[in-house]
């Protein structure tokens, strides 16, 4: 398991401190969803955007994700490092994309976001495994977050929520 950074290096370099997601990917067990969480208290402060508003500020994160992860990767000195969480914030405003906020949405947006990060079905898995550097990290939960959200959305179609 690779060393997490000391909270002084993440205080020093930005690019570590927002892809560690402002220090919740230091946390000693499963990371991932210490940052979805935090990911997921920032979601209430941009849920009530406009849609295409919303949508541009998730694309833009998510490439400015590729920059940041990529960059703390290489200055920890491993391709995915578990504490970097930025694409874990990204991937879950993908999962909460266009839903309202009530205690359904939160509990299926995280629980299906962090079941798809976590199981990794094909082809999360290929994307995972494959793809390398700032694209490869993001990617992977961006995809878990595309299939927490079609999920979503089929439930609904089907009436089921």
């Amino acid at each position: 398991m690779a060393t997490n950074p000391s909270l002084s290096m993440l205080v020093k370099s930005p690019s570590l401190l927002l892809a560690f997601g402002f220090g919740s990917g230091l946390a000693p067990k499963a990371p991932g969803t210490f940052g979805s969480l935090v990911g997921l208290a920032i979601w209430f402060l941009i849920a009530d955007l406009s849609l295409p508003t919303y949508l541009i500020v998730v694309a833009i994160s998510g490439l400015f994700g590729v920059f940041i992860c990529g960059a703390a990767a290489k200055k920890m000195g491993v391709h995915d490092h578990g504490g970097i969480v930025w694409d874990e914030f990204v991937g879950l405003w993908i999962a909460m994309t266009a839903l309202p906020v009530s205690w359904i949405s939160v509990l299926l947006g995280f629980g299906l976001f962090r079941f798809f990060d976590i199981i990794k079905p094909w082809p999360i898995s290929w994307i995972d495994k494959n793809l390398t550097g700032g694209w490869g990290i993001m990617l992977d939960d961006v995809a878990a977050g595309a299939a927490a959200s079609l999920t979503i959305y089929m439930l609904m179609s089907l009436g089921w929520l």
